[in-house]
């Protein structure tokens, strides 16, 4: 028999989400297993899968619109079920058949007004940060459309795939005249990203003990390592690949950090999965690398680069967004010397990575130039204490300084 489709509560704190892409058209039919549709959350685009074989009746909820978690999207059939029967489950309820669903057409450009010469205001743009659906960002590249020139109708302003569309149609370029005005700031609404960000960080900061570790460590021979790995791989190894082998050998030398706090009772693990601090267009995401003490350095390097390369486009799985007991942040690449991460609930630990860069040193009670990187770790003091957390950063350090384990 006919039946709602559901937006479905894809991360526990969820309370709506867009509907960036519908997978079936109205009419056809489906697997069980098979994506229906992408739905996009404060993090990724997670495709909903079919939980049953059947007929996509029609469309509740269109496409780039929000829709509350649990409130129907669109009306499922059976297999031999018609159209009639759509009406039949909509009756009685709110929910018009006949209500339109497709996603907005196309806006005509207005016709050109002519303006005085004396006037020398140019055309606004974006001068702030545009917050872009991650279809419509594609799309626009696609058609060379300039979402700094566009306006959103998403919400809170984000620019949507009917937007390029219209802005296509409008003859919007590449390139437009800066602002002129007297007040140089601009308002620009939270992304559903940046609050997600605010919310949890604050609540990690205001509610979860942290106190910190830090460690200067020799780099040179885990560098050279590198170095010598990459001239033998087809597929190159990254500094962060071989720092998350470190972490999970950390795990390995070290099992009792393994763990999370729970109000009830401390949860251990057997595997180590670790996020990774990834920045994208519309603020930070840390997908999960799974099982990393199983891993090769080469399929290691495989993972991470497909893993990361769609966290920047916002294609990632619900589960690749959740999970892991420790964090790993690397501000390097910036040239930063050191800093103290906020840990990202419910995990218990985050591994700030700073600079390589060449300090002196003291070896065999002699002053020499060497290769250092200092690393912070934040670490929750619920789940973990001093003792144990300086136990496991030992243990990093030393196989960190010491990277040969990695090729025996």
């Amino acid at each position: 028999m006919a039946s709602m489709m559901r937006m479905p509560a894809l991360l526990a704190d969820a309370t709506e989400a867009i509907l960036s892409k519908w997978l079936v058209k109205e009419g056809d039919a489906f697997d069980v297993g098979q994506p229906l549709a992408e739905v996009e959350t404060e993090k990724a685009l997670v495709e909903v899968p079919a939980e049953t074989a059947g007929i996509l009746g029609k469309y509740l909820v269109a496409e780039g619109k929000n829709a509350q978690v649990g409130l129907p999207i669109a009306v499922l059939l059976a297999t031999g079920e018609d159209a009639s029967e759509i009406d039949k489950l909509l009756a009685g309820t709110t929910i018009s058949a006949a209500a339109p669903v497709a996603a907005p057409a196309p806006v005509a450009a207005p016709a050109p007004v002519a303006v005085p010469a004396v006037v020398v205001e140019a055309t606004p743009v974006r001068t702030g940060r545009v917050f872009v659906s991650p279809i419509a960002r594609k799309l626009a590249r696609e058609l060379g459309v300039d979402v700094n020139s566009i306006s959103g109708t998403g919400p809170n302003g984000r620019i949507v795939k009917a937007d390029v569309y219209a802005a296509q149609g409008s003859g919007a370029s590449r390139t437009s005249a800066p602002v002129l005005s007297s007040n140089p700031s601009e308002a620009v609404p939270h992304s559903r990203m940046r609050k997600a960000i605010a919310r949890r960080l604050t609540e990690s900061k205001t509610t979860v003990p942290h106190f910190y570790l830090s460690a200067s460590l020799i780099a040179d021979d885990f560098l050279e390592l590198r170095k010598k790995l990459n001239e033998w791989t087809t597929t190159k190894v990254s500094v962060t690949d071989l720092i998350l082998k470190t972490v999970a050998a950390a795990y390995a030398d070290v099992p009792k950090a393994n763990c999370i706090w729970g109000d009830e009772a401390m949860q251990f693990f057997n595997t180590v999965d670790i996020a990774v601090a990834v920045a994208t267009d519309n603020g930070l995401i840390t997908p999960v690398v799974r099982g990393v003490e199983k891993f090769r350095l080469d399929d290691l390097a495989k993972s991470t680069g497909d893993l990361f390369g769609r966290a920047r486009e916002g294609k990632l799985k619900q589960d690749e967004i959740q999970g892991g007991t420790i964090s790993v942040t690397n501000l390097g690449m910036y040239g930063t010397d050191e800093f103290y991460a906020i840990i990202n609930p419910p995990q218990s630990m985050i591994l700030a990575v700073g600079a390589a860069k060449k300090k002196p040193v003291v070896k065999d009670d002699q002053i020499v130039p060497a290769t250092v990187i200092n690393f912070t770790l934040s670490v929750d003091h619920r789940s973990i204490d001093g003792a144990l957390a300086a136990e496991w950063l030992a243990a990093f350090s030393k196989r960190f300084e010491n990277p040969m384990w990695m090729v025996v």
